[in-house]
C-alpha cells in the first residue's frame, strides 16, 4: 500500500466515523473507529481485516504493519493460546488501476486485535486509544462468555462494575445534550427509572426496597435487574449521541422513553421464555413421570 493508498483508506474510515458523529463527541471517536472496520460473518463471529486495522493504526507500510502481527502471533503462543481461531491468513482481490491483483490479508478476532495493539507502536497515540478500546471489549467478552459461571454475587459485581463505566459515558452524552448541573442530572437520571419502572422515581424504588437515605439503588439489585438498568443507560447514551439530542428536556423524554421501551423488551422477553418453556417443562413432567411409572412396573415384575 503506497502513501496515497494508505491515506485514502485512513480518510474513508474517518470519514465513515465521523459522518454520524458531532465535533464535541470525541470521546466516542476512537471507539466508533475500530467498531467501523468490525465485520461479522455468516456464523455472527465478528471479526477485523488486518489491512484495515492497519490503515486505522497509521502504519503506511504493510511491511512494517506484519512485523506487529508477527509478534502479537508470537505473544499468542506464548499465552499458550491456538492461533488459528485468532489469526487467519486469507487472499482478497483488489483493484490496482485498470486490473486486479490478489493480496495477502489476515482476518482477526478482537483478542488477535487486542495483541496487535499491545505489541504496535506505543508512540502513536491511536495505539493508546486502541489499546484501551480492545482491553476493554475483549474483558466484556470473557464475562459474557463466562456468564453462566458465576454464582449470584459475582454476577451482580460484573454488572455493577459495567454500569458504573457506562454511566460515566452516560453523564458525558447528556452534558454534551444540554444537562449540565447536578440537579438536572438527578432530574435525568430519575426519567430514566421512570421509565423502567412505570412511573417509579429513584426516591419511590429507594422507599419501596427499605434502604436507608445513604444506601444506593444500584447497589442493591439483583443481577437481573442490574442488566435491566444497564441495557436501559446503554441504549439511552447511544441514542443521544446518535441522534445527536440537544436540549435538557429531549434529553430527559429521550431517557424516560428509552426506559419505557427497555421494560417493554425485557417483558416480551420474559414472556418469550415462557411461552417457550412451558411446552418443554409439560413434556418434560409428563416424561419424569412415565420414567417413574416405568420403574414401578420394572420393581413389581421384578417382585413377581
Amino acid at each position: 500500500m503506497n502513501n496515497e493508498e494508505f491515506s485514502m483508506k485512513l480518510n474513508e474510515i474517518k470519514e465513515r466515523v465521523l459522518s454520524s458523529s458531532t465535533p464535541e463527541d470525541e470521546s466516542k471517536y476512537t471507539e466508533s473507529l475500530f467498531e467501523s472496520i468490525k465485520h461479522i460473518d455468516k456464523q455472527k463471529n465478528e471479526f477485523w481485516y488486518a489491512r484495515e486495522l492497519q490503515a486505522a493504526l497509521e502504519y503506511k507500510e504493510w511491511r512494517n504493519f506484519t512485523k506487529v502481527i508477527d509478534r502479537a502471533i508470537t505473544a499468542c503462543e506464548n499465552s499458550e493460546n491456538a492461533i488459528s481461531p485468532h489469526f487467519v491468513e486469507v487472499n482478497k482481490i483488489v483493484s490496482a488501476g485498470v486490473t486486479t491483483k490478489s493480496i495477502s490479508d489476515y482476518k482477526l478476532s478482537r483478542y488477535a486485535c487486542y495483541l496487535i495493539v499491545q505489541n504496535a507502536d506505543p508512540r502513536k497515540k491511536v495505539i493508546a486509544l486502541g489499546q484501551t478500546y480492545f482491553a476493554v471489549k475483549t474483558r466484556q467478552q470473557e464475562l459474557i462468555e463466562n456468564f453462566d459461571d458465576l454464582t449470584e454475587d459475582k454476577k451482580r459485581l460484573a454488572i455493577r462494575n459495567e454500569m458504573i463505566a457506562h454511566n460515566k459515558s452516560l453523564a458525558e452524552a447528556a452534558k454534551l445534550a444540554g444537562v449540565e448541573t447536578p440537579q438536572e442530572y438527578a432530574i435525568f437520571q430519575n426519567k430514566g427509572y421512570q421509565g423502567l419502572y412505570g412511573g417509579l422515581g429513584a426516591k419511590e424504588i429507594h422507599a419501596r426496597k427499605g434502604l436507608k437515605k445513604s444506601q444506593k439503588i444500584l447497589d442493591h439489585m439483583g443481577s437481573t435487574e442490574l442488566a435491566a438498568n444497564l441495557f436501559r443507560a446503554t441504549q439511552t447514551d447511544e441514542k443521544l449521541r446518535r441522534d445527536h439530542i440537544t436540549g435538557k428536556t429531549a434529553a430527559n423524554n429521550t431517557h424516560y422513553e428509552v426506559g419505557k421501551r427497555s421494560a417493554k423488551l425485557l417483558k416480551s422477553l420474559v414472556e418469550l421464555c415462557q411461552k417457550i418453556y412451558r411446552p418443554q417443562q409439560k413434556a418434560l413432567n409428563k416424561l419424569n413421570r412415565n420414567k417413574i411409572s416405568s420403574r414401578k412396573n420394572n420393581i413389581s415384575s421384578f417382585r413377581f
